[in-house]
């Protein structure tokens, strides 16, 4: 092929690039928001954005296979399962031929950024391509087939991985894209066959995916509060079986009428020889005489649409994935954008997948403590968590007697999903450790009004059986309320020292957070506060100042998804209307935010902002502009979204009002109020499992107190502490400190929220103007 005949795209601009995307190995939900991120994100920077279809096979085929994407052709793609570019297996690309072809397709497109979204095996193949590059243009032009100067421009190739993986099996983060939705799938389809086991007192052996990796297995485990989990990473002791069978009777024997035992699809031995579903269910049927069922989930925990926390991870990879591509330089190694907690962050490719290849090897070599330790810190705390929330009445965990206490379990605030996952958790902790769990029903109204109530009162002391099927619960099984121990102090500190209340556990959002203030401070006048306290924020709002997360905000979150998905439905089949949805929140705008996000919303109103007529204004002629874009089938609805208080005049109908008047006709309007349907039914699993390991922590906090004196305990500022995520951190801090220095007492939020830097990026990828380019804006 003569060098004259091929034509290469010219160089972009200096600081700009074209910038390819591709999808990789298996599909994981979550994956079409890192496309539409990626894409949008890099035209928004002045960049091409190039959509490769089929994952590396479009690469090596080239032609219609590599397509220049546009801002419009990734809208509503967030809402959408799968892959939309397509992933296929290219054995071609596995030789040098290949890539050499892939190389050539790339510089005649003049593309020189590849951003893969795939697991380890992809992002592999892709650094072995960034590491070939320089030969392989080299060998181009050697062979006549590109020149020198059409290669010049094109010398480096930079790649950045986007995780995206069901199994959540790459080392070096927390959370890979795809894995919490396909949790998800798998906590619906348990928490349905609990209810068949529960009916006829059955045993259900459930075969979740994960060869290497069992995350899937034990959040599932966690979530659901099964009796027994198979991990690849650590198998069961020599004599698994009578453990297993042990566990299972005991709790038979104290009332349970179902039995769920979670197996990876992975799990072995120590010997390594398969634990198969099959073998666990004769053992439950022939030596337990138990009714057992086999339930394989399949590629079912594969499908299906993304849930939010999904769609925000997947988008702000995506975006930070472009920011990589712009920053690196020629020797910059090549990084996967990972999740550590709360922060998004840069990790070097090669180290995380050299990670995870050595957890499956240390796995080959029965080296199970290895395998576990090169798990994130995350998977052994989780594990241990379950072991101790599941084993009620081990006697090696049993604290001496002088160590135990009584610990007061109280609930304040409105409901959220997750509430009594850590109830459950901290009960059977408490139970594991001989302390003596007490449920303060209906929040401190209930302790002073009813504590002495006959036949029952509202201080109960909680039996294990009790709990045991909370995991799943939404709501509240031992009842909330919003009112404060101020309405009566006196009579909140004689239940505490009537009761012998060595410890306080709260769970609740800002008025959980207000009572713990107040018990703080009177420790001045009541003895009967000088215990441990600690607080674990839970509310919808996710307000709390000491956390970035709040148990229950994940729940919300896909309850309004869902919401906003059914109402986008019915705008995009209308095909010209818009719908302003309202979310609840209080005085953050943190859900209308990250559901922005996570919906690909036009508009977010948040009352940290407000809104102001010239916004609105510039947010009508924002939309006219967008549907006068809309051509044949790209046409979709549109959806705002303005938190319940983000003005007092201009309220969710009166704006839905204003876009109809000023559409002339052009497009419609409605207003929708999902209300107290955001405050969800069943929890969803990040908050069931955030649950449980906050709860477990804050219960080890609790009892690092035991056996101090009160005065001992009033002078450490850590004895009143909220627990929370900070950073890349969970940590528990100091409730004095937070109190002065944190907290906007008026707004009933933090005063530094850290999701207010998300907000540009939520107005970045509607295409929404920034508010430093609004027209009115002060230059």
């Amino acid at each position: 092929m003569e060098a004259a005949s091929i034509e290469a795209a010219p160089a972009m601009p200096k600081g700009k690039k074209r910038i390819g995307i591709m999808t990789s190995g298996g599909d994981a939900p979550g994956m079409n928001g890192a496309v539409r991120a990626v894409v949008r994100t890099t035209i928004a920077m002045g960049c091409e954005s190039y959509g490769i279809y089929e994952g590396y096979e479009g690469l090596v085929q080239g032609g219609d296979m590599i397509k220049q994407m546009f801002w419009e052709d990734v809208r509503g793609w967030l809402s959408e399962g799968g892959t939309l570019i397509g992933t296929a297996r290219c054995m071609s690309f596995m030789q040098r031929p290949g890539r050499l072809q892939a190389a050539k397709n790339m510089i005649t497109r003049g593309i020189d950024a590849l951003i893969i979204c795939g697991g380890d095996g992809s992002l592999t193949g892709a650094d072995k391509f960034r590491d070939e590059w320089p030969s392989l243009v080299a060998e181009l032009v050697e062979r006549k087939e590109l020149t020198a100067e059409q290669v010049e421009p094109f010398k480096h190739l930079n790649i950045v991985g986007l995780v995206g993986s069901i199994d959540n099996d790459m080392s070096s983060t927390d959370a890979t894209i795809g894995c919490y939705s396909s949790l998800q799938r798998i906590c619906q389809a348990v928490d349905f066959i609990d209810a068949t086991a529960f009916s006829h007192q059955r045993a259900f052996v459930i075969e979740v995916m994960g060869r290497h990796c069992g995350w899937l297995a034990l959040m599932a485990g966690v979530s659901t509060g099964a009796d027994f989990v198979f991990l690849p990473e650590k198998p069961p002791a020599e004599n698994w079986e009578e453990d297993m069978c042990m566990i299972v009777k005991k709790h038979r024997e104290l009332g349970k009428r179902k039995t769920i035992v979670i197996v990876a699809e992975g799990a072995h031995d120590l010997e390594l020889q398969k634990i198969s579903p099959t073998k666990v269910k004769d053992l439950l049927s022939k030596k337990l005489g138990l009714d057992t069922r086999i339930t394989t989930l399949g590629h079912v925990q594969r499908g299906g649409t993304a849930c939010a926390y999904d769609r925000m991870l997947s988008t702000l990879q995506g975006v930070e994935a472009v920011k990589a591509v712009l920053d690196a330089k020629p020797d910059t190694p090549s990084p996967i954008i990972a999740i550590i907690e709360n922060k998004i962050v840069r990790k070097p490719l090669l180290e995380a997948v050299k990670l995870t290849n050595e957890v499956a090897d240390a796995i080959a070599a029965k080296d199970f403590a290895r395998a576990m330790s090169l798990r994130d810190a995350e998977f052994a705390e989780y594990h241990a968590a379950y072991m101790i929330t599941t084993q009620t009445d081990n006697s090696k965990t049993l604290l001496p007697p002088e160590k135990r206490m009584r610990v007061g379990i109280i609930h304040v605030g409105a409901p959220a999903g997750g509430m009594n996952a850590t109830t459950r958790a901290a009960v059977a902790y408490c139970l594991s450790r001989g302390h003596t769990p007490v449920a303060l029903h209906n929040g401190f109204p209930g302790l002073c009004r009813h504590h002495d109530d006959e036949p029952v009162g509202s201080v109960r002391e909680v039996q294990w059986l009790d709990a045991e099927n909370w995991a799943s619960k939404g709501g509240s099984e031992i009842g909330t309320n919003r009112g404060l121990p101020s309405e009566d102090i006196e009579k909140t500190a004689w239940c505490f020292e009537h009761y012998k209340i060595d410890a306080l556990f709260l769970v609740g959002g800002f008025e959980a957070f207000t009572s713990l203030s107040e018990l703080r401070k009177a420790r001045r006048d009541f003895d009967a506060f000088k215990i441990p306290m600690v607080i674990l924020p839970a509310t919808v709002s996710n307000n709390v100042p000491g956390t970035e997360y709040s148990i229950g905000s994940d729940t919300c979150l896909n309850a309004l998804i869902d919401y906003c998905d059914a109402i986008k439905q019915s705008a995009s089949a209308s095909r010209r209307r818009v719908f302003v949805v309202e979310t609840q929140g209080g005085a953050s705008g943190y859900v209308a935010t990250i559901a922005g996000l996570s919906i690909g919303a036009l508009a977010v109103y948040i009352p940290e902002e407000g809104i102001s007529l010239k916004m609105l204004a510039a947010d009508i002629e924002h939309l006219k502009k967008s549907f006068a874009k809309d051509k044949g089938q790209t046409r979709a609805g549109k959806i705002i979204l303005r938190n319940e208080k983000a003005s007092k005049t201009y309220t969710t109908e009166i704006i839905a009002n204003m876009i109809r008047e000023e559409s002339g006709g052009r497009f419609e309007s409605r207003f929708a109020v999902p209300g107290h349907v955001q405050q969800g039914g069943t929890p969803s699993p990040m908050d069931r499992v955030r649950a449980v390991r906050f709860g477990v922590k804050s219960l080890q906090h609790l009892e690092t107190y035991a056996g101090k004196s009160k005065d001992e305990i009033a002078a450490d500022p850590m004895s009143a502490s909220v627990i929370g995520i900070r950073g890349a951190k969970v940590k528990f801090s100091p409730m004095e400190r937070i109190e002065k220095e944190e907290t906007d007492w008026k707004d009933r939020r933090p005063k530094d929220e850290f999701w207010m830097e998300l907000k540009d990026t939520v107005d970045t990828l509607s295409g929404r103007p920034r508010a430093d380019q609004w027209p009115w804006a002060e230059k």
